[in-house]
């Protein structure tokens, strides 16, 4: 394969672009990825070159026949190339490219022109065709035969024609004004139809490639009786105008014949012959008047000139042939048509004056004025629009841009043709003028204050910190940064952390109120520039109380193994204090503030409680008739949102005297069932661990005198709030909290759990009872301070007896 390169470079002064030309021939069909050419070794061009200026094809608006390697330098057949499909019955055959290079921008034309191979053989519209001719036609009779149609061009193209047999035809090829060949049978030997009514031949095509193709049409003569004139044009060649895009049914030309016969055998018919490519479908003929009149849409882009060859047929099959050449005149149809070879979507602010931005490739396949582009912008902008060369403009810089000034720029460049009217299309170029790094981030606020409520789920989101900066794109893209600093000695990187794109404070612990009220940090917003610039900004983070601590009773203590009673004497007045149920709340504000209620009582009529007190009173006079055992259930719920609370459970013994209490108080039935139901189980298991037993009492006893003891001395000592014990006559000014007299009181034992009555020191006044179901013996005095009991004067009595669990 050989190829013919031509090479043409055109410098062109004060424009930093340089430009080339290069043409190659290759033949059509070659195999996908075939070799065209090495054009950078064509154009004296580096390969690296090619990479670094992002070397590629531009091919207007023809389809991508052709791809380059710009890792070779070389130029490949990307899809199959079809000659006759491209460019039809055109002889010379091209596709014309350009290859564009980036910094600097370059562009090189290339032409590839496209040679025919003998790839089509010739071929008739028709398989068959069939005449009649009268036995009277005389010798030297012309019939008009079809013409064969050869897609390939030039050799390969239609040569020669042959008809067969040859006794009563022969064949006549008349060269035309357009180079192809009319093609006639004429008649060499009279006609007999009573010796033979039907004549069959055969004519065959010949191109001139190699290998040589052909094509057959079978001809059947019909042997008629006389009509020995044939039809006669007025004209050889008619000539016709029509503009393109005319509607359908617009007449062209009326053609005319005549015959020298008469009756039917001057009957006329016309025809258009059936030897050109798509005619049919554009023009139709009137067979009784000659009217050519267009049946399809004519397109001047596609084709400036059409031949229709037509015919005229009398009854007796005698025929002649013309043709009509057709100008199609151009109209201003088509819009400048643009694209963009080369784009440049930033531009710094200080690139100097007739830099190139954008780079544009215009045409209108329209002819003459209709065809002529010009091309503007607006002229308020600090850009113009240069014609580099016939079909492509520059985009370059006027003056010195400022970003400050304006950031963006949206060009509108508008080309438009000479036509009338004229026809214009435009395409708008959005360019950014980058900046320089010259402002800090500022943050929208002088310093934060951010609130959290306690308990929250580490990694929430709690707030954001904005900052902005005037400049623009990588030198305005800001990231958080949380600097290094303590809280109570921890690093504050692990109660906060921030994100370094969107400024979000996540918190990173769960805070805890009662442990950490408020914490400051700081943040710092830097930006991307080079070097970067950055500022700071002070947070206080303040934690809010949340209502998750419920209410702790003091007192009364809940004890597991005996049970507490306040004593109540039956001759109690109305308004008589109980006792009094001392609650606190660890959380603050409204979350602490505690109320008091009754939830059951086995007598709701005989004790109310005081709602912010505590206090525990009768609501009526006590009689003989109120049950000596009474039990009170009282909620104390805080005042948060959902409140909690606890409850506590308050015995009260109606009573003037112990044995009284202890009667109601005291019922070992279950006890003496469950001794009889398991005392086989209790007597082996005691004759197992009785030893054992015996040693872990004493010693139980030994450690809880020890105890006791150290106990006493702590709480002599200790500063902390100890409930139920009260100093004497300790007065609650406020009402709540406390009671207004506590009274401290003997513990004795009874001699006997079941009968005995109890053993009061009745030196004291008051006196606590403690019972317990297991004990055997009596226990005196535990403990005494005589500095508390004797106080004879003390307004109010309680006593507190402690009482075996049933």
């Amino acid at each position: 394969m050989a190829h013919q390169v031509v090479l043409l470079f055109m410098p062109l002064l004060y424009f930093p672009s340089a430009f080339g030309q290069v043409s190659y021939s290759i033949p059509e069909e070659m195999e996908k990825g075939s070799l065209v050419s090495n054009v950078a070794q064509d154009l004296g061009l580096d390969l690296k070159r090619l990479k670094s200026g992002r070397a590629r094809i531009h091919f207007g608006d023809s389809a991508e026949y052709i791809e380059l390697d710009k890792e070779r330098g070389l130029l490949l057949v990307k899809e199959r190339i079809d000659r006759e499909t491209l460019c039809g019955e055109t002889t010379l055959c091209a596709l014309h490219l350009q290859m564009i290079l980036e910094n600097p921008i370059e562009l090189f034309r290339i032409t590839v022109e496209i040679t025919d191979i003998n790839d089509n053989a010739p071929s008739f519209e028709s398989s068959s065709t069939r005449f009649e001719i009268s036995e009277s036609a005389i010798i030297g009779s012309k019939f008009v035969l079809e013409k064969a149609i050869d897609a390939d061009i030039g050799t390969n193209g239609l040569q020669s024609y042959s008809l067969s047999p040859t006794n009563n035809f022969q064949l006549k090829l008349e060269n035309q004004a357009d180079g192809r060949k009319k093609v006639e049978m004429i008649l060499q030997k009279a006609l007999d139809r009573e010796q033979q009514e039907k004549i069959s031949l055969l004519l065959t095509a010949f191109d001139g490639g190699q290998p040589r193709r052909s094509g057959t049409m079978q001809i059947i003569v019909h042997v008629l009786d006389a009509n020995d004139n044939a039809p006669v044009f007025t004209k050889p060649l008619y000539k016709a105008t029509i503009s393109e895009n005319s509607p359908k049914g617009t007449s062209v030309i009326t053609v005319s014949a005549s015959d020298r016969d008469s009756g039917t055998n001057e009957q006329i018919s016309y025809l258009i012959s059936k030897n050109k490519l798509r005619l049919s479908d554009l023009f139709e003929i009137n067979s009784a008047t000659g009217e050519v009149v267009l049946s399809g849409g004519i397109d001047y882009e596609r084709i400036k000139v059409l031949e229709i060859d037509i015919e005229a047929v009398d009854n007796g099959g005698l025929s002649d042939s013309s043709k009509i050449i057709v100008d199609v005149i151009d109209v201003n149809d088509n819009s400048p048509q643009m694209k963009i070879l080369s784009k440049s979507d930033s531009i710094s602010e200080d690139s100097a004056e007739n830099t190139v931005v954008t780079m544009l490739s215009v045409s209108d396949p329209d002819s003459g004025s209709n065809g002529e582009v010009k091309c503007h912008i607006s002229r308020d902008i600090p850009f113009k629009i240069e014609n580099t060369m016939n079909g492509f403009y520059s985009l370059v810089t006027e003056v010195a841009l400022d970003r400050e000034s304006a950031s963006e720029y949206n060009i509108t460049v508008t080309c438009s043709d000479e036509g009338v009217p004229s026809l214009s299309s435009s395409v708008t170029l959005t360019l950014r003028i980058s900046d320089v790094n010259d402002n800090a981030p500022v943050f929208d606020r002088s310093s934060y204050e951010a609130y959290i409520v306690e308990n929250n789920t580490p990694g929430l989101s709690v707030f954001t910190v904005k900052a902005s900066d005037a400049d623009w794109n990588q030198n305005a893209r800001l990231s958080y940064i949380l600097e290094d600093s303590s809280v109570n000695g921890v690093p504050v990187s692990s109660y906060v952390s921030v994100s370094a794109e969107s400024g979000v404070i996540h918190a990173v612990r769960s805070f805890d109120y009662e442990q950490l009220k408020e914490f400051h940090f700081r943040v710092r917003a830097q930006d991307g520039g080079s070097p970067p610039l950055s500022s700071n900004v002070s947070v206080r983070m303040v934690i809010q109380d949340q209502n998750d601590n419920a209410p702790q009773v003091l007192y009364p203590v809940q004890t597991g193994g005996s049970v507490l009673a306040e004593m109540v004497p039956r001759s109690a007045d109305v308004g008589y204090l109980v006792t009094k149920v001392v609650a606190v709340d660890v959380d603050c504000g409204q979350n602490a503030w505690l109320s008091y209620k009754v939830h059951k009582a086995t007598d709701r009529a005989l004790f109310e409680v005081g709602l912010h007190n505590g206090e525990i009173r009768t609501v009526r006079q006590v009689t003989d008739k109120d049950a000596v055992k009474q039990r009170l259930t009282v909620v104390v719920e805080d005042n948060g949102q959902p409140s909690r609370s606890a409850t506590v459970i308050v015995n009260v013994a109606v009573a003037d005297s112990f044995p009284q209490v202890l009667s109601e108080f005291t019922d070992f039935s279950m006890h003496d069932k469950e001794y009889n139901d398991k005392l086989t189980f209790y007597l082996v298991l005691a004759l197992a661990v009785v030893s054992f037993l015996f040693i872990t009492c004493l010693l139980l006893i030994i450690s809880v005198k020890v105890y006791r003891w150290r106990q006493s001395r702590v709480l002599c000592h200790s500063n902390l709030p100890v409930i139920p014990y009260y100093p004497p006559r300790y007065s609650d000014t406020l009402g709540t909290g406390t009671l207004p007299h506590v009274y401290n009181y003997e513990v004795c034992r009874t001699t006997d759990s079941r009968k005995s009555d109890c053993k009061l020191d009745r030196a004291a006044s008051h006196n606590v009872l403690i019972m317990d179901s297991s004990s055997t013996g009596t226990m005196q005095k535990l403990h005494r301070e005589q500095n508390i009991l004797d106080e004879p004067d003390s307004p109010v009595q309680w006593r507190r007896i402690w009482l075996p669990t049933q």
